[in-house]
């Protein structure tokens, strides 16, 4: 028997085509399989990003910035813009039935000419009152940030010990924050002391629309967070019932849209998924038949010098568990590649927050999508293997089949 060791290469190689066929299918299904779920979780865990990132249950900002642009787009989308109401609006908000932890916030966009050096939008923070960015930065950055220091988006072009410049203040790049996959990573933040200065040369350079602004008394922002026994939508109607020229928000209602997007491109991608693994296990089980039609004379000659129906049936079971590695191991490395190398591009092109989860967690995808793969391929085998071991090797041997 020892003429068998190396039928299972032998056969594989001796019809390329076929073989072919097979580990471009199981690279195709692991593909799609990997990164369908990867894509899916991604989606996923950014938008938990930006939900944590958000950090508050309520954002009051301008009345006039609900009326006048997409202020939504410049939290959730990251486009660049300001916008500014006076600092006395932090302390009548703060009186407000419902509400429990207050901070201000300051937009500056910066422009994109010799003045600065990235056009991104710039947000400043009170580092006494903060409770969504400080705990961020501490992730990166555990010092306290002095005047003139800054921390930047992980996909922005700078990094740690970088000098940049915003209408002419030159600023220090102190720390460089973790991947969040939303539109905070094209973003600069800083203290509110900093910002102040950032505005005020702005208005000095008459590069800001808003020209009586006195950055010492104006805020773009005021996040809150209810305090206990009160609910979000409660406090949100009690400050528009009670304070004039602004607009309460639940950040949760922010990211409705987003959220709501998301279904529908994860079910899409699930039917996607569901789609391509039913078509590949049919053609799989059309291959490995045809197959076996094909080689029937092979098989009973094989009988005939000694193999056992069993034999045969491992032969064909081995074929499928050989290109299903082969076919699965590729279909990784190229899932892989397209993930890194361009989640950024699928990131654009669905409008949604992305983040990839960890290595462990893309190691242990991976792996599932790899057994999924090769067992597919091992049930489909298996069928025809069954055919063989039920071959009648006088009949075929007569021609009569």
């Amino acid at each position: 028997m020892n003429g068998f060791k190396n039928l299972t290469v032998k056969s594989l190689l001796g019809k390329p085509v076929r073989t072919i066929v097979l580990v471009l299918l199981t690279a195709l299904l692991t593909l799609t399989v990997l990164d369908g779920s990867l894509t899916q979780t991604s989606l996923e865990k950014g938008i938990d990003s930006l939900e944590a990132r958000l950090g508050a249950d309520v954002m009051v900002v301008p009345y006039s910035a609900t009326t006048k642009q997409k202020f939504e787009d410049m939290v959730l989308q990251g486009s660049t813009g300001y916008f500014y109401m006076g600092k006395n609006y932090v302390e009548e908000i703060s009186q407000i039935e419902g509400v429990g932890e207050v901070s201000a916030q300051f937009f500056l966009a910066s422009a994109s000419s010799s003045c600065c050096s990235l056009p991104v939008q710039i947000i400043g923070y009170e580092p006494e009152t903060d409770f969504t960015i400080s705990p961020w930065v501490k992730k990166s950055y555990g010092k306290k940030l002095d005047t003139y220091d800054v921390v930047v988006g992980n996909d922005l072009n700078a990094f740690v010990g970088d000098s940049l410049y915003f209408y002419g203040v030159k600023v220090n790049v102190a720390a460089k924050l973790e991947k969040t996959g939303t539109s905070y990573d094209t973003t600069v933040f800083t203290n509110s002391d900093t910002i102040k200065e950032l505005i005020r040369s702005s208005l000095e350079l008459k590069m800001n629309d808003f020209v009586d602004v006195d950055p010492d008394n104006v805020v773009s922002c005021v996040l809150i967070n209810v305090a206990d026994g009160y609910n979000p939508e409660e406090v949100t109607n009690n400050i528009n019932l009670h304070v004039k020229k602004v607009k309460a928000i639940q950040t949760k209602e922010m990211i409705s849209g987003v959220a709501d997007s998301l279904s529908g491109v994860s079910s899409v991608i699930g039917i996607l998924i569901g789609a391509v693994w039913v078509l590949g296990a049919v053609i799989m089980l059309l291959a490995f038949t045809m197959s076996v039609n094909e080689r029937k004379k092979e098989f009973a000659v094989l009988r005939v010098l000694g193999a056992s129906r069993g034999k045969l049936a491992s032969l064909v079971m081995k074929e499928a568990l050989l290109t299903g590695i082969v076919g699965s191991a590729a279909g990784t490395l190229i899932a892989l590649v397209v993930m890194v190398g361009f989640g950024g591009l699928i990131e654009d092109l669905l409008g949604l927050p992305f983040l990839l989860p960890s290595a462990g967690a893309v190691a242990g995808y991976a792996a599932a999508a790899i057994v999924l793969t090769i067992v597919t391929g091992a049930a489909a085998a298996a069928v025809s293997a069954f055919r063989i071991s039920r071959i009648d090797t006088g009949v075929i041997l007569r021609g009569d089949n």
